[in-house]
């Protein structure tokens, strides 16, 4: 933190993409500086292109070389690419991948080296960015792999929802065999541990959804509730976990159940994304749970279709922001409240002697 205020280092994902629109527009409020000071990981011509595009010309960013050297009330921005990066707005190429990844490492380092406290990336697009340096799904994977945890939860949230996914950006083919006990019951672990952890629920509910239609309709439809789900339900209850179901995914967010949890695991991507994504798609959040440092993002991709015509919507973008920060302020006083547990005695019924 500098001044009190927390340091938010954002990657700024694909060049090509609506990121510097969705970056700009969101630390165009000036409020936003009163609690965070934020470092942009990216090109100060290639925003500055952008803002061309928008014809946005009230707003500019600060140069800095570090972290270190951030202004507080400015929005400021690092160079990490050549300045003859070329920009093609609404095209995937392969500069714009190389760009992403030169961002996002950038990011990391800082992060892993306490330079800022969390990471809020823009998104990137996944063909394009594939190299020797980057061969995941996502940055979900990429972040894992960096983290000394080694396990994570995608974890969309909004206001009132929070879906994670038991497998994630994984061929449809391959989901049931990825469906185990022991996948299920690590995410179940994770989501139960940010819940209290970075989102200070004391006693988190989970609803868990089944892999079948109808969850398998007692094995007439599919036998992975009866031989995998529920026996990881009765697990995760011993280890003192509140995760019901299995619940039938259509029938669980048409009717008003998902309101009653405190969050939803779903077992694959889209069970739990496509309804997320139908309820808060301009307002959701990426958040990846599990990891010792702090990630989020906005729920949406690239939408190269709209790019420079000044359509794109901030609000998810802003709201990651500001979901990044809460966590650090949660898991700072949790840590504390931790740490200085009050001290507990043994109280007897037998008379104290003389």
């Amino acid at each position: 933190m500098i001044q009190n205020k927390i340091v938010v280092g954002i990657s700024h994902g694909d060049i090509n993409g609506i990121s510097y629109e969705v970056i700009i527009k969101s630390l165009m409020d000036n409020r936003i500086f009163d609690f965070c000071i934020p470092v942009v990981y990216g090109s100060a011509k290639v925003a500055a292109y952008h803002r061309k595009a928008l014809n946005i010309v009230n707003f500019s960013f600060n140069n800095i070389r570090s972290a270190d050297e951030a202004n507080v009330k400015r929005a400021n921005i690092i160079n990490c690419l050549d300045d003859n990066v070329r920009v093609e707005l609404g095209k995937s190429t392969n500069i714009a991948g190389e760009s992403s990844l030169i961002s996002l490492e950038n990011a990391v380092k800082d992060l892993k080296n306490g330079k800022i406290d969390v990471l809020v990336t823009a998104p990137i697009n996944k063909d394009n960015v594939q190299s020797e340096k980057f061969n995941f799904p996502g940055h979900t994977e990429y972040l894992t792999k960096e983290s000394e945890s080694k396990e994570s939860l995608m974890l969309m949230v909004s206001e009132n929802l929070k879906v994670g996914v038991v497998t994630t950006h994984l061929p449809l083919s391959k989901v049931s065999e990825a469906i185990t006990e022991e996948a299920i019951l690590s995410k179940l672990r994770i989501m139960n541990k940010s819940l209290i952890e970075d989102f200070g629920i004391r006693k988190p509910k989970i609803a868990v959804l089944g892999l079948n239609p109808h969850a398998g309709d007692n094995g007439l439809l599919g036998t992975e509730e009866i031989d995998i789900i529920i026996p990881s339900l009765k697990k995760a209850k011993e280890e003192g976990i509140l995760a019901l179901g299995p619940y039938p995914a259509d029938g669980f967010f048409g009717s008003d159940n998902f309101k009653k949890f405190d969050a939803i695991l779903a077992m694959y991507h889209d069970q739990g994304l496509t309804p997320f994504k139908a309820l808060a798609f301009n307002s959701g959040v990426n958040y990846t749970a599990g990891l010792e440092f702090i990630r989020t993002s906005p729920g949406h991709g690239t939408a190269y279709e709209i790019v420079g015509l000044g359509k794109a919507s901030e609000v998810s973008f802003r709201n990651a922001i500001y979901l990044a920060c809460d966590i650090y302020r949660s898991r700072s006083e949790y840590k504390k409240i931790s740490k200085d547990p009050l001290q507990h005695f043994e109280i007897s019924d037998k008379e104290p002697e003389q």
